[in-house]
């Protein structure tokens, strides 16, 4: 399996996966204006981008995740619950299904919290085990549901106490039950207005962050309380930036 992350506008971290012995891969969460990058990534890896997939729909950049579709024929997918909210056809993802990339196996979790249709892909290589064991998860993408040191911010969808005590819910009983070792890989570094106190590593693991993320050690209520205490400042641009990512 090949892995790549990729820094870039607004404290972004956008990924390219895949299986390089079958010629395929996966991109995850690319920012508009990014797609070059990805095509020459691929290029060197000698796969095809098969699934581009944005976690959530963004508020603070524009999606580059339909245009790079476009140019490399692969399905665009967002979470099912943004059917009749995007202009556009898409991929509709639910939670709990599989996609496969060759030996790349990728699990959909609806996470909700930032927003209502917020996902995290959990990624397993299948050549990580002996033949007839099934591998271990390796890692998990967790977009701006769980960042290194914060959790997302939950105020996007304007109803930031309900969104609050679903974050806690999708943390606590989709991302927190997973090995200790199972890394974390999210959507955004220190500088992203989408969590607060969010660290400027661009990965972790399940293990360390549940010992050392103060926002994971907290009971419902007080997670609730301090999460919609400390909302950063909305995205300078987010209405049109959303109205732009609905639209495609």
């Amino acid at each position: 399996m090949f892995f790549r992350q990729l820094a870039t506008k607004e404290a972004t971290l956008s990924y390219l996966f895949g299986c390089g012995s079958c010629h395929v891969a996966i991109a995850v969460d690319p920012v508009l204006g990014d797609e070059q990058w990805f095509l020459d990534e691929a290029a060197k890896q000698d796969v095809k981008i098969t699934h581009v997939i944005d976690t959530h729909v963004h508020a603070d950049h524009y999606s580059g995740g339909r245009k790079l579709a476009e140019l490399t024929g692969a399905a665009y997918c967002l979470h099912e619950s943004n059917v009749g909210r995007v202009k556009f056809p898409f991929e509709a993802l639910k939670d709990g299904q599989r996609i496969t990339v060759g030996n790349v196996l990728v699990d959909v979790l609806h996470t909700p919290g930032h927003t209502p249709d917020s996902i995290c892909l959990l990624v397993t290589d299948k050549r990580r085990a002996p033949p007839n064991v099934e591998a271990d998860p390796w890692f998990v993408v967790t977009g701006d549901t769980l960042f290194v040191g914060a959790a997302g911010r939950p105020d996007l969808a304007g109803k930031e106490v309900e969104m609050a005590g679903q974050l806690y819910d999708s943390l606590h009983n989709k991302l927190l039950s997973l090995p200790g070792e199972v890394e974390i890989y999210a959507g955004h570094v220190a500088g992203s207005v989408c969590g607060a106190g969010i660290s400027g590593k661009p990965a972790s693991t399940i293990g360390f962050e549940k010992r050392w993320n103060p926002m994971l050690a907290m009971s419902r209520a007080d997670f609730v309380a301090a999460l919609t205490a400390e909302i950063p400042p909305r995205p300078a641009e987010m209405d049109r930036m959303v109205a732009a990512n609905l639209a495609g």
